[in-house]
């Protein structure tokens, strides 16, 4: 299938060279609306050759495109801007390569293998928003890749051991008088939950105690007995108590389960799950190899760390004096086991930007360690998400529950549906399906269509608006389609013939924008950038609803354009589903 940017960029290269014998550091860009044009050559690096005017050698490069390009129908210079303007045949049989790609916007294999790590959830706390927008991210731009023709592997590192996970079982231990899940009728990560959010009551309550009673608050924030409990707890983890691994065992089950939910709501998915408890000794091993090397020092209290100053950063604790490892040693550990297992062509980490140190450090002391493939590791950085009311404290218990998220979006879906009529007709068992896809298409759609590295306003109400930038917008466009190509079945209307037709300045658009697909797509892919997909998809459906809008399409008397516009709208609809899959949206048949 021919790649138009390539394409033009071979004929106005070529034409350059003949002309002036030069045709480096040429711009090649789509015209701008205002415009009259499809593509519009930059001449200012030609001018230098052409010794002449920034007009006169657009004028003498349009002259020289068009007399030996059949495709360029004519052209027009804006001072030193050269517009193309491609026959509406080349458009015609850019179309048909359109219809008859099965597989269209996707890239042949490419031979990398990429691994993206995402959720990442801790053990001691469900899902939340900021969670959400994690897996959203992580999942859809796993699927942008594939859709770029890599070999993708999409894991999630369970953070199932530390301090955070003692504290939870330790408050369960001796406030939770036995309570589970089966016996609340609660979701086990919503049960240990509740007692993270119940050990930094206890704890804040003896820290004030402390300094009542004369200590500073840094000491008493050190020796609060819940707090010493909490860590002797994890040494006693470290050292394979039986009695307490055997309660992280119990609590961690269920949570997993409790996750697996949420996850299944979500729809998203892993390939592989790695936990921490079985990656931290590994970078144990990593840092005594470190240590022998001189990469590492050890202080007096026997901590282990790594001097970064002469690089611009800081000292870097690796491991704590009393041996148990921190987040940077279970890392450097599954890092490396990651790339030896799977021959790893790059490495993905989907993490908060309050991470982006971490990151930073990680690939550095990798690359001391003398591991080249460090360079090869991305942190796929993400702003937080922020609501109405502010921001979310996990060990507050002040969060936006992921389970309880997603149940409002269908709720509120369902009732906007139901008061715009977009559900008559339907079953209950249709209106319930229905209003589940357009509710988790609206909070997919509203946190990837915004840039990763922005701090987002999650509006829930907003991003049900069947108007406007919206995943329902887009949703509904699609269903509208499809019940205009169920018409014309039923009608018996075939779209055969649709070659022969004639194509609007409209047609020609909409294929123009059609054809953008693949490259949209690898764009997507280069920059990890779902809100490049979310973005022309919405393009495409609102350029759609304005072309029916003045065009009719089953009241057509003509057959043959009757049939190109069926077929026409019939490969919008296959595009938009396509692009809506690529962030993880489903798209109804029927609204």
């Amino acid at each position: 299938m021919i790649n138009i940017e390539e394409f033009i960029s071979s004929v106005v290269k070529r034409a350059a060279e003949e002309l002036y014998g030069v045709s480096d550091n040429l711009q090649i860009q789509k015209t701008r609306k205002e415009f009259e044009g499809d593509y519009t050559v930059v001449v200012f690096p030609l001018l230098k050759a052409s010794r002449k005017s920034p007009e006169a050698t657009a004028t003498e490069l349009g002259e020289k495109i068009a007399a030996t390009t059949p495709e360029i129908k004519s052209f027009n210079v804006i001072k030193g801007f050269l517009n193309l303007a491609i026959d509406a045949s080349f458009w015609a049989a850019r179309f048909a390569e359109i219809v008859a790609a099965e597989d269209y916007g996707m890239a042949p294999a490419s031979g990398r293998t990429i691994m993206i790590e995402y959720s990442s959830p801790n053990t001691n706390k469900p899902l939340h928003l900021g969670h959400i927008r994690n897996n959203l991210l992580g999942y859809s731009v796993a699927t942008i890749l594939k859709a770029n023709g890599h070999n993708v592997i999409k894991v999630n590192l369970v953070n199932d051991r530390g301090i955070h996970i003692c504290k939870s079982m330790l408050a369960w231990q001796l406030y939770g008088g036995g309570e589970t899940p089966a016996s609340l009728g609660m979701k086990g990560d919503h049960l240990v939950g509740k007692y993270y959010v119940e050990f930094d009551k206890h704890y804040k309550a003896e820290v004030k105690e402390l300094v009542a009673g004369g200590m500073s608050e840094d000491e008493a924030k050190k020796k609060a007995p819940v707090m010493l409990a909490a860590q002797e707890m994890l040494r006693k983890w470290e050292a394979k108590d039986p009695e307490i691994y055997a309660l992280w065992e119990t609590m961690n089950g269920w949570v997993y389960e409790g996750f697996d939910v949420t996850y299944k709501a979500m729809g998203v998915d892993f390939d592989k799950v790695y936990y921490e408890s079985q990656t931290y000794l590994l970078g144990k091993s990593l840092v005594e190899d470190g240590l022998k090397k001189g990469v590492f020092f050890r202080k007096e209290d026997n901590s282990v760390w790594i001097d970064l100053e002469a690089d611009g950063l800081d000292q870097k604790l690796l491991l704590r004096g009393d041996g148990t490892s921190v987040y940077m040693t279970q890392d450097l550990g599954t890092a490396l086991s990651r790339f030896e297992e799977n021959k790893l062509d790059d490495m993905i980490y989907v993490v908060g930007n309050e991470q982006n140190y971490h990151f930073q450090v990680l690939k550095l002391v990798l690359k001391k360690l003398g591991y080249e493939w460090s360079d090869n590791i991305f942190h796929l950085s993400y702003g937080m998400v922020e609501l109405p009311e502010g921001k979310m404290k996990s060990r507050e218990g002040t969060v936006v529950d992921a389970d309880d998220l997603i149940a409002d979006m269908i709720g509120t879906a369902r009732e906007m549906s139901d008061e715009l009529g977009k559900l008559d007709g339907a079953s209950e068992e249709e209106a319930c399906a229905i209003s589940e896809m357009v509710g988790l298409g609206a909070l997919k759609y509203f946190i990837l269509k915004v840039d990763p590295k922005k701090t987002m306003l999650f509006d829930p109400r907003e991003s049900i608006d069947f108007n406007g930038n919206t995943g329902p917008f887009i949703q509904y466009t699609h269903a509208r389609i499809r019940s205009i190509l169920r018409k014309a079945e039923e009608a018996g209307i075939s779209t055969e013939g649709y070659t022969e037709a004639a194509l609007l300045p409209a047609e020609v658009e909409l294929i123009k924008a059609l054809s953008e697909y693949p490259a949209v797509v690898r764009t997507a892919g280069e920059q990890f950038a779902p809100s490049v997909i979310a973005a022309y998809a919405y393009d495409l459906a609102k350029q759609f609803n304005g072309y029916y809008h003045d065009h009719s399409i089953l009241k057509e008397e003509c057959s043959v354009t009757r049939a190109l516009r069926l077929r026409l709208a019939s490969e919008v609809a296959r595009v938009i589903r396509s692009a809506m899959s690529l962030l993880g949206i489903s798209v109804p048949e029927r609204m």
